[in-house]
């Protein structure tokens, strides 16, 4: 039987929602009652105008699932404002974050989940894929987070949750992301420094370190039949993690009770 709903008339933004992690946590939120603000890089995923498509209709029918009593007349009753915007630039989580609160209202919890992952050899990185992962994988982290943070503060009342994406491979590394491993770290310490940074203001700071989770950023990795696949799935008890396995924290993160 599901939870009931806990987040009702909460206002999320979620950075990388389109797709995978981010994707799965904007539609367990909405499912909980939330309004929720996707960002996405436009143009970047081939069947773009379907992912946006279907987004929705997994939200209308997340939340029928979950309450049917407060399930939504139509799709377009769905509350979810998807904004495009590569957040790799300074100004993009500051635009996200105003077209939220203009939809919504205010900001309660935000997740700066968008992130790239070219696996490649160490000693092949040229310094054009080195910048483009730090440049979206941390400092658009940086931006976001900071203009989330700012209008939290601003708002009143004041305070809410910032959950920062990182990854395991922050604690353990890994041979072909060496140029994405030193992101994620940077992910987690941002995180550890904003909440001391912002407790003062209300606001909590959190990173979730998923595992191996079978995403668009690792389906070649992880194609079926391949050795690594394989191993992975040996390492691994329970088997590769699904995105839907992320939400879960992300809604305990979220709600102030914490259950």
């Amino acid at each position: 039987m599901p939870l009931p709903p806990l987040l009702q008339g909460q206002v999320c933004a979620v950075t990388g929602g389109l797709t995978g992690i981010g994707r799965a946590i904007a539609i367990s939120f909405l499912s909980h009652g939330a309004k929720v603000a996707i960002n996405y890089l436009e143009s970047y995923q081939a069947g773009e105008d379907e992912l946006l498509q279907t987004l929705r209709t997994e939200a209308f029918d997340a939340i029928k699932a979950r309450n049917p009593a407060t399930s939504p007349a139509s799709l377009e009753d769905v509350p979810l404002l998807t904004v495009p915007g590569d957040i790799s630039q300074p100004g993009t989580g500051q635009e996200f974050v105003k077209r939220t609160v203009e939809a919504f209202g205010r900001l309660d919890t935000f997740v700066s989940n968008a992130g790239i992952c070219k696996f490649e050899d160490f000693l092949e990185i040229d310094p054009t894929s080195w910048q483009r992962h730090l440049d979206i994988n941390l400092s658009g982290a940086f931006y976001a987070v900071q203009a989330a943070a700012q209008q939290m503060v601003a708002q009143s009342p004041s305070g809410g949750s910032i959950i920062g994406i990182s990854s395991i491979s922050a604690l353990v590394g890994g041979a072909g992301q060496c140029h994405y491993t030193p992101t994620k770290a940077g992910v987690l310490s941002l995180m550890q420094s904003t909440a001391t940074a912002l407790g003062k203001h209300k606001i909590r700071c959190n990173a979730l370190l998923p595992g191996t989770i079978r995403t668009q950023l690792n389906d070649e990795d992880l194609k079926d039949g391949s050795d690594k696949k394989a191993y992975m799935e040996k390492r691994i008890p329970l088997g590769l993690g699904n995105p839907e396995d992320m939400a879960g924290p992300a809604v305990f993160l979220w709600t102030e009770e914490r259950l």
